[in-house]
């Protein structure tokens, strides 16, 4: 048995030094010629430039259906709770109390007022739509769209030209999709862009973000402040203009004595409620139109600001990948077709490896 087990052993360890001898060589790494790399930026950039317009149809697309919702809720939730006649009485005693405080400032009781009813329209409106979509949420889909559609362009080039994957990602780890640094981590390349998912965990892109609503201001993505602005000021100078005819009427009742007085006041109050229930629809047309203009204007403002709107960052990311390989895509005279080593574009910040 130990001989026989010895004549297995040797035969299988001959079989396997016949087997290592006739192995094929290892496949030599795929050249890729200057020319190949060249077409390879150039396809790059269009891929870029194409992933744009498609992310900008989106991106209106969303922005569209955010309007929608806005216009509804204002419709159902806001002007019916701000031309109440109850709202009205509230609004003007608080109009009444800003005027007091504001002792002589201009304009202050319009602004406070402005400011209450922002947050009540934050409250009513925008906060629900919130739930479902707004600028801030289109921001980043936006760009992961983008990313996501250059992500699959890239595997196209890769295999149109033979490029193996591996190198052409060595290729692209060198060039910037997002240059904020220092410090390296508001760096990122766009092989960093393209592999990190979700988007939102890259560091580079948080500090891209960061900078969009610092060109939007310190609301986020833009904003719709300015909104409530004609709306604050007509209401604020209406109320204003019937304190004097209310201050009469009270001092008749206080005059009359309580019962007297008592009735005097309900009165007042029901004729108030009659008048204002026969301007509702005038009123409710003027805050319709009043906030449909400035939002619109505020929504086109989203739409189509380069550094502050929905598409910015899209935008940014753009911009550094076709900018940085703007020079090698230009036609060179007398250009190689060997293999060359790819330098990359000259950047002015540091990039950091996957």
């Amino acid at each position: 048995m130990n001989l026989r087990s010895l004549i297995v052993v040797m035969l299988v360890t001959l079989a396997g030094c016949a087997t290592t001898a006739h192995a094929p060589p290892p496949a030599p790494p795929v050249v890729v010629s200057a020319a190949t790399w060249q077409q390879v930026d150039r396809e790059i950039v269009e891929a870029s430039r194409s992933a744009t317009e498609q992310t900008r149809i989106y991106s209106r697309g969303a922005m569209d259906y955010w309007r929608t919702r806005v216009y509804e809720l204002t419709e159902q939730n806001f002007i019916p709770w701000f031309s109440s006649y109850w709202t009205q009485e509230w609004l003007s005693m608080k109009v009444s109390w800003y005027t007091i405080s504001a002792k002589g400032e201009q304009d202050a009781a319009e602004q406070r007022l402005a400011d209450y009813l922002l947050e009540a329209y934050q409250e009513k409106v925008l906060a629900p739509a919130a739930l479902e979509v707004d600028p801030d949420l289109i921001l980043t889909q936006s760009a992961a769209f983008y990313v996501d559609i250059l992500k699959e362009e890239l595997q196209k080039i890769s295999q149109r030209h033979g490029v193996p994957m591996e190198q052409l990602n060595g290729r692209i780890q060198k060039i910037p999709a997002i240059a904020l640094g220092p410090p390296p981590a508001r760096n990122a390349s766009l092989y960093q862009v393209v592999r990190t998912e979700p988007l939102t965990t890259l560091p580079a892109y948080s500090a891209l973000v960061d900078k969009v609503h610092k060109a939007g201001g310190s609301k986020g993505v833009d904003s719709t402040e300015n909104a409530m602005a004609p709306v604050a000021k007509r209401a604020s100078r209406r109320m204003e203009a019937e304190m004097a005819p209310r201050g009469a009427a009270s001092a008749v009742a206080a005059a009359a004595g309580k019962l007297a007085g008592g009735l005097i006041t309900v009165g007042v109050a029901g004729i108030r409620a009659l008048i204002e229930a026969s301007d509702r629809p005038d009123s409710e047309a003027l805050i319709r139109s009043s906030l449909g203009n400035t939002f619109d204007k505020a929504w086109m403002k989203l739409v189509q600001n380069p550094t502050s709107g929905v598409m910015a960052s899209t935008l940014y990311m753009a911009g550094q990948i076709e900018g940085s390989l703007a020079a090698s895509t230009e036609p060179s005279v007398g250009l190689s077709t060997g293999s060359v080593e790819w330098t990359p574009p000259q950047t002015t910040t540091p990039q950091n490896t996957p």
